[in-house]
């Protein structure tokens, strides 16, 4: 009988899938739950990640134009209030603020005491408060436009949190923006849309599909909802991005007004956009293996960790000196205009063990050093993107020379594993029944490759929603986006058979 393949990660993907992306976290030391409930603390190796995201997306936001503001945590419900659509999708996730004041109760314990004349909300999302600010700062067209992005976080009372993907409290940014036409907004919305793309693919390596949501999936209050949707490795998408053309409704809600170049009393036109910690629950589960988490070169707090192996003091001495020369050189190599990213890891601890946690928090090259390796003037250097026995002897010039064409090669290799892997589990479908075998394990008889994308005909005609909504309820499936930038032939609605011309991309979801 053959002995099963062992892994760092227990259980594996196949195995337990969400158990599988929990272990992940633990092993990869990047975030665990806090005593607040639903939500986490985020370790140094997590946020370390999160700081890479910022300062990628940080510097092309202000390369679009747009600058950094900060608006209250505490919104006063009147203003939540004003916008119709927005208070009802947002109230259940409402934490309230309702008393300002602690007092000593009669058992020691410490009792609320002054009651506050109107709740405050946290922010679940920063529209309305933001919008009080724009309303005083707008009188005529020559203010417009605005452009701001803030970093914050916020919190919305999830009653099932999962860390990263889904925690009461989240770190996100949140742009706004307000314009003196609607296609000024138009064009800022799919503008940060495309940004979004872009760091999808270029820096998390994880492809993305962009899309507009159907009228029952976007924001609440916003007139169009644009989306980039991802399928992680067990086919469930995740929306890893928004951007919304909101019109003039929360202009008229918060009093936006301005002065029109005819004279003329006028509604701005406002947008806003986001992306959240969410992003780090994206790459694990796009990336990620049965040995630990994997991270693109590009985001890395590390690029590489060199590993000194020694037996005595004196082979130490002469080894750490080797690694900090060879560290040196790689920190003068630079990538993504930013100096190689290098930890020497001398810990007094076993290297087999040292090794391992560098692989599971997926630190992208291991370069291990003895005194064979260096009488040779090599590393032997294993890759996160190969397999863990797989690794080989590198001269040392060769190492550092190639260094930022290697990191690029695993770049490229990472994106196109999970391209692939969208492309081998995305099926078009025209017959009810078959889209339903494909989101119902029981019924495939592949239930390896059970599910992913499903694109289908959709009926946009308001009539025919609840029937088709229910029968989504009925496959815990939704409709993710309709893609942008495609040009399908007419069809039938998979749904109710009626012509259309809109073709939806449907998964199980995040």
């Amino acid at each position: 009988m053959s002995k099963a393949p062992q892994s760092a990660i227990t259980p594996t993907r196949t195995e337990d899938y969400p158990e599988w992306y929990q272990q992940v976290i633990k092993a990869a030391d990047l975030a665990e739950n806090s005593p607040t409930r639903g939500c986490m603390v985020i370790k140094p190796w997590g946020y370390a990640l999160w700081e890479n995201i910022q300062q990628v997306l940080d510097r092309k936001f202000k390369e679009t134009g747009h600058v950094n503001a900060y608006f209250p945590l505490l919104i006063p419900k009147s203003f939540l209030e004003q916008e119709a659509e927005h208070v009802e999708g947002f109230a259940k996730e409402c934490a309230v603020v309702t008393h300002h004041r602690l007092e000593a109760g009669k058992d020691g314990k410490l009792i609320p005491a002054g009651e506050l004349e109107e709740p405050f909300i946290i922010r679940p999302t920063s529209e309305t408060i933001i919008g009080a600010s724009y309303a005083k700062w707008v009188q005529s067209y020559r203010d417009l436009p605005i452009l701001i992005n803030q970093w914050a976080n916020v919190m919305r009372w999830e009653m099932r949190t999962r860390m990263f993907l889904r925690t009461a409290e989240f770190l996100w940014q949140e742009g706004h923006t307000a314009h003196a036409t609607a296609a000024e907004a138009v064009e800022e919305t799919m503008q940060m849309l495309d940004v979004y793309e872009w760091f999808a693919h270029e820096y998390m390596a994880m492809p993305v599909i962009k899309g507009e949501k159907t009228p029952g999936e976007k924001f609440p209050g916003a007139v169009n909802t644009y989306t980039i949707e991802a399928m992680m490795q067990d086919g469930k998408a995740l929306q890893a991005g928004t951007s919304h053309f909101l019109g003039q409704n929360f202009a008229k809600a918060s009093g936006i007004r301005f002065q029109n170049q005819q004279g003329a009393d006028e509604f701005a036109w406002t947008t806003s956009w986001g992306v959240s910690t969410r992003l780090i629950g994206g790459l694990i589960m796009t990336h990620s293996d049965d040995d630990g988490l994997i991270v693109p070169p590009r985001l890395a707090p590390k690029h590489v960790v060199l590993l000194p192996i020694y037996r005595n003091d004196e082979e130490k001495t002469q080894v750490l000196e080797y690694c900090h020369r060879v560290k040196k050189e790689l920190e003068g190599q630079t990538y993504m205009g930013d100096k190689i990213r290098v930890e020497l890891d001398a810990r007094d601890i076993r290297g087999g063990e040292k090794t391992w946690q560098h692989i599971k928090k997926g630190t992208p090259i291991r370069a291990e050093v003895g005194p064979r390796d260096m009488q040779a003037d090599s590393l032997f250097v294993g890759r996160r993107d190969l397999g863990v026995k797989d690794k080989k002897g590198v001269g040392r010039s060769e190492f550092v020379s190639t260094i930022t064409n290697v990191l690029d090669e695993m770049q490229k290799n990472l994106f196109n594993r999970a391209l692939a892997l969208r492309e081998s589990r995305t099926q078009t479908f025209t017959d009810l029944s078959e889209f339903s075998k494909w989101f119902t394990p029981k019924n495939d008889a592949k239930p390896e490759i059970h599910g992913g994308f499903a694109r289908a005909y959709w009926s946009a005609d308001p009539a025919d929603a609840k029937l088709i909504n229910d029968k989504l309820a009925e496959l815990k499936v939704t409709p993710r986006c309709i893609p942008l930038g495609e040009k399908v032939p007419p069809g039938k609605c998979l749904f109710t058979g009626k012509p259309t011309s809109t073709q939806v991309i449907f998964a199980k979801n995040y």
